[in-house]
């Protein structure tokens, strides 16, 4: 049996349906996946899929989903099954089609509601990938700590293993030591956090609802989720109005923003390599300034 109808067999069996595909797309599946969409007489479904080995990623990318879905403020594709099939793993969830527009405003308000699901620890029942790294979602009590071992700290350790060279390995190692001065006035609780919010994971559904996917998710400090936002591009000032006239951010947002940033920037030259070394440099001196 075929990767093709294994899936549609599956839809099935999860669905409690007749699930037979009647034609299938393919559809753009971003830099790491290959994507399609599969269409039956009385639903659609988007598949992403990779090899056999990669199935822990879509493990954790529907539990990340699944998540987000249960508290019912944003909206995003919602898993239905996953598996291996014809020597590919698979992530089957809901297809919405996109193409309409909607208000920039709803998604900040939308994504300060979903922050507003906390838990008892940061981090993760099960670990992820941020783009295609390994994310340690291991839980913590503290903040810092988690920001220092889980996410800065590691991040740097493999950029020392990619040849980043001793400027940052250096600086880097300063700033893991003085993270905790960002914290003096400022104590985080742990938000629900999509963890990969860009541009490129958002869009909106063709009735006008915001959508986001692709997500990185744990519990965190919402500022994290914000500060990528302005990463690459900006999501425009109706969008951060409006998640402040939701629930308006510390003061202290405008230096740690660099400071979570700085994680996907060094993740970034630890992928593509290239310029994001330089950004990565600059990013950290301008932290150590601001502590030193």
């Amino acid at each position: 049996m075929d990767l093709i109808s294994q899936i549609s067999q599956q839809i099935a069996t999860v669905t409690g349906g007749d699930f037979v595909c009647t034609n299938q797309r393919s559809l753009g599946g971003g830099c790491i996946n290959s994507a399609f969409k599969l269409e039956g007489k009385d639903s659609s479904y988007f598949v992403n899929h990779n090899s056999a080995h990669m199935l822990d990623m879509f493990i954790a990318e529907s539990a990340g989903l699944g998540a987000m879905a249960e508290t019912q403020t944003i909206r995003v594709p919602k898993p239905v099954c996953y598996g291996v099939a014809d020597n590919q793993s698979y992530l089957v969830m809901e297809y919405i089609p996109f193409g309409g527009g909607s208000s920039i405003q709803q998604l900040g308000e939308q994504l300060a509601g979903m922050h507003r699901h906390t838990s008892d620890q940061f981090g993760f029942h099960i670990d992820n990938t941020i783009g295609s790294t390994h994310q340690d979602n291991t839980p913590h009590d503290d903040w810092v700590s988690f920001w220092q071992q889980r996410r800065l700290g590691y991040q740097l350790e493999l950029a020392r293993k990619n040849g980043c060279g001793r400027k940052l390995v250096n600086n880097g190692e300063k700033l893991l030591e003085l993270i905790p001065k960002f914290f003096t006035d400022y104590k985080p609780i742990p938000s629900l956090l999509h963890g990969d919010l860009w541009g490129g994971n958002y869009s909106c559904s063709s009735e006008g609802q915001p959508v986001i996917f692709d997500p990185a998710t744990y519990y965190g400090d919402r500022e994290a989720d914000i500060a990528m936002t302005e990463l690459f591009g900006g999501f425009g000032h109706g969008f951060y109005d409006a998640y402040n006239a939701a629930w308006q951010l510390d003061k202290g947002y405008s230096v740690r923003k660099t400071l979570y940033n700085l994680y996907h920037i060094i993740n970034h030259f630890n992928l593509f390599g290239g310029g994001y070394l330089g950004q990565a440099e600059s990013m950290t001196r301008r932290l150590l300034s601001e502590v030193t």
